[in-house]
């Protein structure tokens, strides 16, 4: 026989104090999200607006050479008054990385215990770069999990964006049709799990398909979805032998990143429409022979209402290169007309 429910004094106030404290904490959850909602709403009416103001990021790959860690990078930020950076993504252990001689960070550190150090710094991501060749044979076996898991993951650390692009030459043994079949097929699992995080996965110009501007907008087209949109490289553009600032005009409604890279002399002489892509630039920005297209660029951005990140991309020589180009840039957006955010 059952013994009759002991409902007594303590057990009652007991349970209405955790039914009052899950209510407080489910309200909070719900305050939140609505909150966050509210917010990227507003940033959305702003940017509709035009608003005119840009904010400065850039890649850490500036000071891979000088094998500099990721924390001395937020160091770097913090003096020079950068608010927003751009990072390689890891997925695995690295023992160049583990040792602190590497300025990315590992998918296996905790994504909300790095955002809150990077407030400390008061830094906060404005893209992480899971930029695995999607085009070639191993884009469906590692590209496209690595990406995926980049986004969930990008979702707690505080990035709104994630970088993909597609691999540098053409793919062994696929037509660019049928390569093109394939990363649509990819585009849709990736976007599928981007729309559930909310996270932007931008398509850079990096390689075989993505500097030509037909295949970049048969790229762009994969899915019909907010979440899938363009990171504009002036510098890549330049390289593969296009118009960095006819590229823009084609797609600038679909850009959410955009990378500032200027080329040097003489790596324009030696690669120009040989290469598809760089890393870095070997020049500070304004020293190269692409100073011109960035203002243009700079200009159709400030007119299209473009309110977001503007990473440098260079080499940082463990920081005078850059520092260079973050002088430049500033100056450059003042010129324009363009208050930093």
């Amino acid at each position: 026989m059952k013994k009759p429910l002991d409902v007594n004094r303590r057990n009652f106030l007991g349970g209405a104090l955790a039914a009052t404290a899950a209510g407080v904490l489910f309200e909070g959850v719900v305050s939140h999200a609505e909150e966050k909602t509210a917010g990227a709403e507003a940033s959305s009416r702003v940017a509709d607006k035009g608003d005119k103001t840009m904010k400065i990021g850039f890649h850490t790959d500036a000071f891979n050479s000088s094998y500099k860690s990721f924390e001395a990078c937020l160091q770097w930020a913090q003096k020079n008054g950068v608010h927003h950076i751009e990072c390689g993504l890891i997925d695995g252990v690295s023992w160049i990385h583990g040792l602190g001689y590497q300025p990315h960070v590992a998918l296996y550190e905790d994504p909300v215990l790095l955002r809150r150090k990077m407030e400390g710094y008061g830094v906060s991501f404005s893209q992480v770069d899971a930029a695995f060749p999607l085009s070639g044979k191993d884009g469906p076996l590692r590209g496209v999990p690595y990406v995926m898991k980049s986004i969930a993951w990008a979702n707690l650390a505080g990035s709104p964006n994630v970088d993909t692009t597609d691999g540098l030459h053409k793919p062994e043994g696929l037509s660019d049709a049928e390569a093109l079949e394939m990363m649509k097929r990819e585009y849709g699992q990736i976007i599928e799990v981007a729309d559930a995080h909310k996270i932007i996965v931008n398509i850079e110009p990096h390689g075989y398909f993505t500097t030509k501007p037909e295949m970049m907008e048969k790229m762009l087209a994969f899915c019909d979805s907010p979440y899938l949109r363009m990171n504009m490289d002036t510098g890549n553009t330049f390289i593969a032998g296009q118009d960095p600032v006819a590229f823009l005009k084609r797609f600038i409604k679909k850009v959410s990143h955009v990378h500032v890279k200027d080329v040097s002399e003489s790596l324009a002489a030696a690669t120009r429409g040989n290469q598809t892509g760089i890393a870095v630039s070997q020049c500070a920005l304004g020293e190269g022979v692409n100073a011109d297209n960035i203002k243009k660029c700079l200009a159709l951005l400030r007119d299209s209402g473009y309110a977001g990140v503007l990473s440098m991309e260079c080499e940082g020589q463990g920081g005078p290169m850059i520092e260079k180009s973050l002088v430049w840039l500033r100056a450059t957006l003042k010129e324009l007309g363009i208050a930093e955010g």
